[in-house]
């Protein structure tokens, strides 16, 4: 950004707080508070709007904040905004107190103000109220960004999200929608029978998923504790417990990088259901998203990032190999042995680590050339054991899990799996992942000696489910960034 063009902006945002804070002294000369402590509103501006035929000519009493005004003499038009949109204030000199007309003059755009007043439709034909008094809510002290550009600089949209919703209708729909994808979420489960719970976001062991933790310190215990990865592990204790139908939607936390598709603090659904496998699963996950589709955007049939995806069942279900196969043209399961895989590697311009094995290798050639081709919904299923710690073992294939994930646009937006229930081949699994950690890999699982004891007292046959929530809304709401449908996305120190 150019230095002179911000240190001028600068100045001028001060020389304008300097007027407004002027402004808010004379308020107070005058005896009228500039921070009010309520007010009697009796309408939105949407149930004006909608309403009209009943409402005119009735009484009103509006509230929100300036978006525009002009000051005609003796007549002032200004457009406020609520939270359900906008409407029109028309103020005539003769219509109101003159010591109230006055102090209407007065206010600034980005005040939050309260009109009464009789609703009407102007002369060219736009629903207004007809302002008889006018009250000061909340002073404004700090300029709006300038009407016709509205805030165009995306770091500052992040930043200052509060002047986003402000200025952005946009946004303010966007966040509207993700609410309403939520909400159909919640209702469909509930609907299915299933029960809503909360598990820590402290916890002693960081488990559930194969990611780098944020770790802090309890003062009073003198121990470390991790912001939860995944809520999975805690929530088939649950399951062991007898909870058959359970879920979660909550913040998971992971120390990683930043990128439009991930932030560090993200919101996941999980769930799991008792007497059920991944198939089941798989089953549930289309059905959910094809609902909340449905109540949310009426349609199956959506464009996103103008790209044309139909989400009418059934969607195609493809084995890892299958999708490599198909689009790395390489016949993995002709790869007997691991160094045959890693060969195979690096012929086709794969680092990968000495120590990988064909699991690691067959997920290195799906991420590097099939993953990116699921434009269309499609279910990957037949994930290696070695990078699936906590999926029941395929009982034709054990080499490969009984696990998906749900691919959408190029981007996984669901995983699953027949939750392991063995106790012994899961300690093996721990075993295993702990191997990894020591050789570096900081993402690998950690032992839980409880979660193992848990599973000792018996799980049964269970399908679970995590559906990445933010990346579901982008889908629905044709948002570019991860950082578009978070209202709060991790940013760098401002400075």
């Amino acid at each position: 950004m150019d230095g002179t063009k911000t240190s001028e902006s600068a100045a001028q945002t001060g020389d304008v707080l300097q007027v407004r804070l002027d402004k808010l002294a004379r308020l107070r000369e005058q005896g009228v508070e500039p921070y009010a402590h309520r007010y009697a509103r009796t309408h939105l501006s949407a149930e004006i709007s909608a309403g009209f035929a009943e409402l005119e000519n009735s009484a009103a009493a509006v509230a929100g904040r300036i978006v525009s005004k002009r000051d005609m003499g003796k007549n002032i038009f200004a457009h406020i905004q609520d939270g359900a949109g906008r409407i029109q204030i028309y103020a005539r000199a003769d219509a109101l107190r003159a010591e109230n007309f006055a102090l209407l003059k007065t206010f600034d755009v980005g005040d939050i103000i309260g009109v009464s007043g009789t609703v009407f439709r102007t002369q060219k034909g736009e629903i207004s109220v007809r302002a008889t008094e006018a009250t000061m809510l909340a002073k404004s002290l700090r300029p709006l960004p300038e009407k016709f550009h509205g805030l165009t600089n995306v770091d500052l949209r992040y930043r200052q999200r509060y002047l986003d919703l402000i200025m952005n209708d946009d946004s303010r729909r966007v966040f509207f929608r993700r609410t309403a994808v939520i909400r159909a979420m919640r209702a469909y489960l509930e609907e299915k029978g299933f029960m809503e719970v909360e598990t820590p976001t402290l916890q002693t062991i960081a488990g559930g998923a194969a990611a780098r933790p944020f770790i802090t310190h309890h003062n009073a215990l003198d121990m470390d504790m991790y912001l939860r990865v995944a809520p999975e592990l805690p929530l088939k204790r649950l399951a062991v417990g007898g909870l058959e139908r359970i879920f979660e939607i909550g913040r998971n936390f992971r120390n990683e990088g930043i990128s439009i598709r991930h932030n560090p603090e993200f919101t996941m659904l999980e769930l799991y259901m008792a007497y059920a496998d991944y198939r089941d699963a798989m089953d549930l996950t289309e059905d959910l998203i094809r609902r909340i589709a449905q109540v949310v955007l009426e349609t199956e049939n959506i464009t996103y990032q103008g790209t044309a995806i139909s989400l009418a069942a059934p969607w195609p279900r493809l084995s890892m190999t299958e999708a490599v196969r198909r689009y790395a043209d390489l016949d993995f399961a002709a790869l007997g042995t691991d160094e045959e895989a890693r060969a195979a590697a690096r012929a086709r311009g794969l680092e990968t680590p000495a120590s990988a094995g064909r699991g690691h290798i067959l997920n290195a050639f799906f991420e590097a050339f099939a993953e990116a081709e699921l434009i269309q919904p499609t279910f990957i299923t037949g994930h290696p054991v070695e990078i699936s710690p906590l999926a029941k073992r395929n009982a034709e294939q054990p080499e490969y899990t009984d696990r998906f994930e749900l691919f959408i646009y190029g981007r996984e937006i669901a995983n699953g799996f027949s939750e392991l229930n063995d106790p012994i081949d899961q300690r093996r699994r721990f075993e295993a992942q702990m191997a990894e950690r020591a050789r570096g890999d900081e993402e690998a699982h950690m032992m839980d000696e409880d979660f193992v004891r848990a599973l000792e007292y018996g799980l049964p046959p269970t399908g679970g489910l995590g559906v990445g929530v933010d990346r579901l809304v982008m889908l629905l709401t044709d948002a570019a960034s991860i950082r578009d449908v978070i209202f709060f996305p991790t940013m760098r120190s401002e400075g």
